[in-house]
Order: structure tokens, then sequence, then C-alpha cells
């Protein structure tokens, strides 16, 4: 698995039309992400909110990669492929096999999506593309509201 920087250099060398396919693929990767998670926080009787909350993120996941691939197919007339493994998918999954777990899961997950949105911010500042940098900024809020989503489950875990 590729280190954070070495995500980030590719990215950064990246044009629209590439950028826009990697951001796809992160998302139906987050999509898949969030879906197991949600399904393996059912089986382990946690709290409906945080299930309610792993799958509200999956279909997030799912509705940007169906706005985006029409966005790609309008604009390049062909399906969107990329190489690069996304920067918000982290293999926590395999974690979270035990309920007493579930903190230290959703602590990664944030973890995953502050890297991911701080990135995003950091490849925005450097491009000079406008398009391009849109295209960041737009991604690094998308991750933001993951994180602020995770945060609130998290605090209600404390309670």
């Amino acid at each position: 698995m590729l280190e954070v920087e070495e995500i980030i250099e590719q990215l950064e060398g990246l044009n629209y039309e590439e950028a826009l396919a990697y951001w796809i693929a992160s998302e139906r990767e987050e999509a898949k992400f969030y879906r197991q998670l949600a399904e393996r926080a059912r089986n382990l009787g946690l709290p409906e909110s945080l299930v309610k909350t792993f799958e509200k993120l999956s279909r997030d996941s799912e509705n940007h990669v169906k706005e985006l691939t029409k966005e790609f197919w309008a604009s390049f007339g062909r399906e969107p492929f990329t190489n690069i493994p996304p920067l918000e998918v982290l293999p926590v999954l395999t974690k979270l096999e035990r309920a007493d777990q579930v903190r230290e899961v959703i602590e990664t997950a944030m973890e995953s999506e502050l890297i991911a949105m701080n990135a995003y911010k950091l490849l925005a500042e450097k491009v000079d593309d406008e398009r391009l940098k849109k295209l960041y900024l737009r991604l690094a809020d998308v991750e933001r509201g993951h994180y602020e989503a995770l945060k609130r489950e998290y605090k209600k875990l404390g309670d």
C-alpha cells in the first residue's frame, strides 16, 4: 500500500480529467467501505445511530459516484479509470471484530477522513488550474463532512 505522501505526489501531476476519474474511484471504494462498516456494526449490535451514519456515508459516496460519472461521461465520453489508490479508505474493517473496538475504528476512520481533507486542501493550493483547484476544494469539503458525521457518533459513544 502506498504512503499518503506518495499518493499526494501522484495526484499533483494529474490533469482535471485524471483527477475526476480518481475522485470517482475513491468515492466508489469509500461507499463499499462504509457499507461494510455498517453491516459489521449491525452484526455486533452497536448503536443504531452508528449503523445509520455508516449507511448514510455509503449512500452519500454512491450518489457522488453517480453525479461525477455523469459529469465525466458528458465531458470525456468514456468510462473513468485510475490506478491511484484512494487516500480516505484505510484497512480498518478488520479492526472491528468486537463491539469494544468501535471507538478505535471510528478514531481511525476520522483520522483517515482528516488526512484526505488536508491532502486535498494542500493539492488545491499547489495547482494552477482553477478547475482542478475547485475540484480538490470540493473533495476536501466532502471529506470534512464525513469527518464531522463520524465525530458526532464518536461523541455519542462517550455519553
